[in-house]
Protein backbone atom coordinates (compact mmCIF):
# COMPACT_ATOMS: atom_id res chain seq x y z
CA UNK A 1 0.00 0.00 0.00
CA UNK A 2 1.20 3.30 -0.88
CA UNK A 3 0.89 6.42 1.34
CA UNK A 4 -0.75 9.32 0.23
CA UNK A 5 -0.34 11.27 3.29
CA UNK A 6 1.20 14.46 2.62
CA UNK A 7 1.64 15.50 6.22
CA UNK A 8 -0.27 16.72 9.01
CA UNK A 9 -2.76 18.69 7.75
CA UNK A 10 -3.53 20.08 11.14
CA UNK A 11 -3.96 19.95 14.50
CA UNK A 12 -6.94 21.09 16.72
CA UNK A 13 -6.42 22.17 20.14
CA UNK A 14 -9.03 24.45 22.48
CA UNK A 15 -8.36 27.62 24.34
CA UNK A 16 -10.75 29.94 26.24
CA UNK A 17 -8.89 33.03 25.44
CA UNK A 18 -8.50 33.22 21.36
CA UNK A 19 -6.54 36.98 21.34
CA UNK A 20 -3.52 35.35 23.96
CA UNK A 21 -3.31 32.46 21.63
CA UNK A 22 -3.03 34.37 18.32
CA UNK A 23 -0.55 36.51 20.09
CA UNK A 24 1.38 33.38 21.23
CA UNK A 25 1.81 31.86 18.01
CA UNK A 26 1.34 34.43 15.40
CA UNK A 27 3.20 37.30 16.81
CA UNK A 28 5.57 35.69 19.55
CA UNK A 29 6.29 32.27 17.05
CA UNK A 30 6.09 33.58 13.68
CA UNK A 31 3.29 31.54 12.52
CA UNK A 32 1.32 33.24 9.91
CA UNK A 33 -2.76 33.47 10.34
CA UNK A 34 -4.19 31.72 7.57
CA UNK A 35 -8.22 30.95 8.65
CA UNK A 36 -10.29 32.55 11.01
CA UNK A 37 -14.23 32.05 11.00
CA UNK A 38 -16.77 31.76 13.79
CA UNK A 39 -20.41 33.24 15.60
CA UNK A 40 -21.05 33.96 18.92
CA UNK A 41 -19.79 30.81 20.81
CA UNK A 42 -18.17 29.13 18.18
CA UNK A 43 -14.20 30.23 16.70
CA UNK A 44 -11.65 28.11 14.79
CA UNK A 45 -8.64 30.15 13.85
CA UNK A 46 -5.80 28.05 12.02
CA UNK A 47 -2.02 29.16 11.78
CA UNK A 48 0.51 27.70 8.95
CA UNK A 49 3.42 25.75 10.29
CA UNK A 50 4.58 24.95 7.14
CA UNK A 51 2.91 24.70 3.37
CA UNK A 52 0.17 22.03 4.00
CA UNK A 53 0.63 21.61 7.62
CA UNK A 54 -1.34 23.88 10.01
CA UNK A 55 -2.09 24.23 13.87
CA UNK A 56 -6.02 25.18 14.65
CA UNK A 57 -7.33 26.41 17.98
CA UNK A 58 -10.98 26.30 18.59
CA UNK A 59 -12.39 29.34 21.48
CA UNK A 60 -14.38 27.47 24.05
CA UNK A 61 -15.38 30.00 26.56
CA UNK A 62 -15.81 27.34 29.46
CA UNK A 63 -12.13 25.51 28.66
CA UNK A 64 -9.61 25.65 31.26
CA UNK A 65 -5.76 25.34 31.05
CA UNK A 66 -3.93 22.33 31.96
CA UNK A 67 -1.29 22.25 34.53
CA UNK A 68 2.04 22.45 32.63
CA UNK A 69 3.43 18.97 32.77
CA UNK A 70 6.58 18.06 31.42
CA UNK A 71 6.70 16.48 28.11
CA UNK A 72 6.63 12.45 27.87
CA UNK A 73 6.09 12.57 31.71
CA UNK A 74 3.75 9.32 32.31
CA UNK A 75 -0.09 9.73 33.29
CA UNK A 76 -2.85 7.56 34.96
CA UNK A 77 -6.49 7.94 33.47
CA UNK A 78 -8.02 9.03 30.83
CA UNK A 79 -5.06 10.49 28.35
CA UNK A 80 -4.93 10.94 24.64
CA UNK A 81 -2.23 13.56 24.04
CA UNK A 82 0.92 14.69 25.16
CA UNK A 83 2.99 17.28 23.10
CA UNK A 84 3.24 18.31 19.64
CA UNK A 85 6.55 19.10 17.98
CA UNK A 86 7.53 21.93 14.98
CA UNK A 87 10.40 21.19 12.94
CA UNK A 88 12.92 24.07 12.18
CA UNK A 89 15.46 24.03 9.31
CA UNK A 90 19.29 24.68 11.56
CA UNK A 91 20.33 24.54 15.04
CA UNK A 92 20.95 28.84 15.07
CA UNK A 93 16.51 28.82 14.81
CA UNK A 94 16.36 26.70 18.41
CA UNK A 95 18.95 29.34 19.89
CA UNK A 96 16.59 31.99 18.32
CA UNK A 97 12.94 30.48 19.59
CA UNK A 98 14.80 29.99 23.07
CA UNK A 99 15.74 33.52 23.31
CA UNK A 100 12.17 34.82 22.01
CA UNK A 101 10.38 32.31 24.86
CA UNK A 102 13.02 33.94 27.40
CA UNK A 103 12.76 37.13 26.52
CA UNK A 104 8.34 36.80 27.06
CA UNK A 105 8.96 34.97 30.31
CA UNK A 106 8.03 32.06 28.74
CA UNK A 107 9.50 28.79 30.31
CA UNK A 108 11.51 26.99 27.76
CA UNK A 109 14.25 23.92 28.88
CA UNK A 110 17.87 23.82 27.65
CA UNK A 111 18.67 22.41 23.95
CA UNK A 112 18.29 17.94 24.31
CA UNK A 113 20.38 15.58 21.87
CA UNK A 114 18.22 13.28 20.70
CA UNK A 115 20.70 11.69 18.67
CA UNK A 116 19.09 12.19 15.38
CA UNK A 117 17.61 15.89 16.48
CA UNK A 118 17.91 18.32 18.94
CA UNK A 119 14.93 19.87 20.68
CA UNK A 120 13.81 23.06 23.27
CA UNK A 121 10.40 22.76 25.11
CA UNK A 122 8.14 25.00 25.83
CA UNK A 123 4.51 25.62 26.51
CA UNK A 124 1.98 28.09 24.83
CA UNK A 125 -0.46 30.16 27.25
CA UNK A 126 -3.13 27.17 27.32
CA UNK A 127 -0.69 24.76 28.58
CA UNK A 128 0.25 23.30 25.70
CA UNK A 129 3.22 21.06 25.52
CA UNK A 130 5.45 22.23 22.29
CA UNK A 131 8.53 20.93 20.90
CA UNK A 132 11.19 22.67 19.00
CA UNK A 133 12.93 20.30 16.55
CA UNK A 134 15.82 20.12 14.28
CA UNK A 135 16.93 17.19 12.33
CA UNK A 136 20.76 16.16 13.03
CA UNK A 137 22.07 16.78 9.26
CA UNK A 138 24.61 13.99 9.72
CA UNK A 139 22.15 10.96 10.99
CA UNK A 140 19.10 11.15 8.88
CA UNK A 141 16.86 8.33 10.56
CA UNK A 142 14.36 9.50 8.49
CA UNK A 143 15.53 7.71 5.21
CA UNK A 144 17.38 4.91 7.14
CA UNK A 145 15.08 4.32 10.22
CA UNK A 146 16.72 3.31 13.68
CA UNK A 147 14.65 0.68 15.67
CA UNK A 148 15.93 0.39 18.65
CA UNK A 149 13.06 -0.83 21.31
CA UNK A 150 14.82 -3.32 24.07
CA UNK A 151 11.55 -4.52 25.52
CA UNK A 152 9.79 -7.55 24.27
CA UNK A 153 7.03 -7.00 21.79
CA UNK A 154 6.13 -8.79 18.52
CA UNK A 155 8.18 -9.52 15.68
CA UNK A 156 6.37 -7.45 13.28
CA UNK A 157 7.27 -4.14 15.15
CA UNK A 158 10.39 -4.04 14.06
CA UNK A 159 9.41 -3.16 10.35
CA UNK A 160 9.24 0.01 9.42
CA UNK A 161 6.67 -0.69 5.96
CA UNK A 162 3.08 -1.65 6.55
CA UNK A 163 2.69 -5.05 7.60
CA UNK A 164 -0.51 -6.31 5.94
CA UNK A 165 -2.66 -8.90 7.20
CA UNK A 166 -3.97 -6.84 10.38
CA UNK A 167 -7.22 -5.47 9.60
CA UNK A 168 -9.41 -6.64 6.40
CA UNK A 169 -9.21 -5.21 2.89
CA UNK A 170 -11.30 -2.36 2.25
CA UNK A 171 -14.33 -2.95 0.11
CA UNK A 172 -14.93 0.34 -2.17
CA UNK A 173 -17.69 3.20 -1.40
CA UNK A 174 -19.78 3.23 -3.95
CA UNK A 175 -20.56 6.44 -5.84
CA UNK A 176 -23.86 6.63 -4.71
CA UNK A 177 -22.53 6.67 -0.80
CA UNK A 178 -20.21 9.69 -1.29
CA UNK A 179 -22.17 12.12 -0.24
CA UNK A 180 -20.41 15.21 1.07
CA UNK A 181 -22.21 17.74 3.94
CA UNK A 182 -21.30 21.28 4.44
CA UNK A 183 -19.74 21.59 7.62
CA UNK A 184 -18.48 24.69 9.82
CA UNK A 185 -16.76 27.57 7.44
CA UNK A 186 -18.24 26.15 3.94
CA UNK A 187 -20.32 29.40 4.04
CA UNK A 188 -16.78 31.45 3.38
CA UNK A 189 -15.96 30.06 0.51
CA UNK A 190 -17.30 29.88 -3.08
CA UNK A 191 -19.13 26.64 -4.43
CA UNK A 192 -16.81 25.69 -6.79
CA UNK A 193 -13.57 25.80 -4.69
CA UNK A 194 -14.24 22.74 -3.44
Amino acid sequence: MKSYFTGIHHTAFATNDIEKTVHFWRDLLGLRLVYAYGRPGYRQYFFEVSGDNRISFFEWPDVESKDMRRHGDPVKGPFIFDHISLGVEKTEQLWDIMARLDAAERPVSDVIDHGCFLSIYSYDPNGIPIEFSCDNVNMNSWQEPILKDNAPHPKDLEESFPVYGHWPDPEPIPEEDRIIVPGEGVENFPKDSA
